[in-house]
């Protein structure tokens, strides 16, 4: 049987796993990294950098860290930690069945922003090679700035041999992913699971919004029947 023409265009953070388990897992190997070459107590450096992520020091958690402990580096020694480390992470449950289950009857790819050797270092510690039929780095494309960029949903569209019309773009953020996914002809899915609040803004430009990836399958499935697909193509 003739595999179905549609595609679903998958963006990686926040969308396919929570970001802050990339977070924890950074600040796990920097914490490790300052006990082992600083003194520092490994223990309490991690709860520190966790504390600071959920409050007013968020996104400045490295610098209160060299300055609690009184570190004597430069922190883009840290930075470099959190970039360069091998992530532990787990692929939710939920994700997996519904990649699984879409797979049997969708074309599958995950459109990614972010540095390409950090971003296919999550992707390879997700498992998610095994999932989707290709991975598009969208800083490789276009100005290099990703999306909302138009190239790389475009170079995903090519790997797949799928026009607009027949794919369907899911991602959390209103600009890079839907915006960019629109301005290409594609459908859209906004999700929300893990991005509430000010930092997940409801897009009034997409198809549909979703509060679980476990609704995704039907929903693409209302917004793109196999049948308009097919006539499509």
């Amino acid at each position: 049987m003739p595999r179905n023409p549609r595609a679903l265009l998958f963006d990686l953070d926040d969308t396919l796993y929570p970001l802050r388990r990339f977070r924890l897992s950074g600040f796990a190997a920097v914490s490790r990294h300052v006990a082992r070459f600083y003194g520092a107590d490994e223990r309490q450096a991690f709860k520190l950098l966790v504390a600071a992520s959920r409050g007013p020091r968020r996104g400045k958690e490295l610098d209160l860290l060299i300055a609690q402990f009184d570190l004597k580096l430069p922190v883009t020694e840290l930075v470099r930690i959190v970039r360069g480390h091998d992530p532990v992470l787990r692929i939710p449950p939920a994700t997996q069945q519904a990649l699984r289950l879409l797979g049997r009857s969708w074309q599958l790819a995950v459109v990614t922003n972010g540095i390409p050797a950090i971003q296919a270092a999550k992707v390879r510690a997700l498992g998610l090679d095994t999932l989707v039929d290709t991975v598009v780095y969208a800083a490789d494309y276009g100005s290099g700035e990703g999306k909302p960029d138009r190239e790389p949903f475009l170079e995903a569209l090519r790997r797949l041999d799928v026009r607009p019309a027949q794919a369907i773009a899911i991602g959390d953020d209103e600009f890079a992913d839907i915006f960019g996914a629109t301005r290409c002809g594609l459908r859209t899915i906004q999700t929300r699971e893990w991005r509430t609040g000010p930092r997940g803004r409801v897009s009034i430009c997409a198809d549909a919004v979703v509060n679980h990836i476990s609704e995704v399958p039907a929903m693409a499935d209302c917004i793109l029947p196999g049948r308009l697909a097919s006539h499509a193509a």
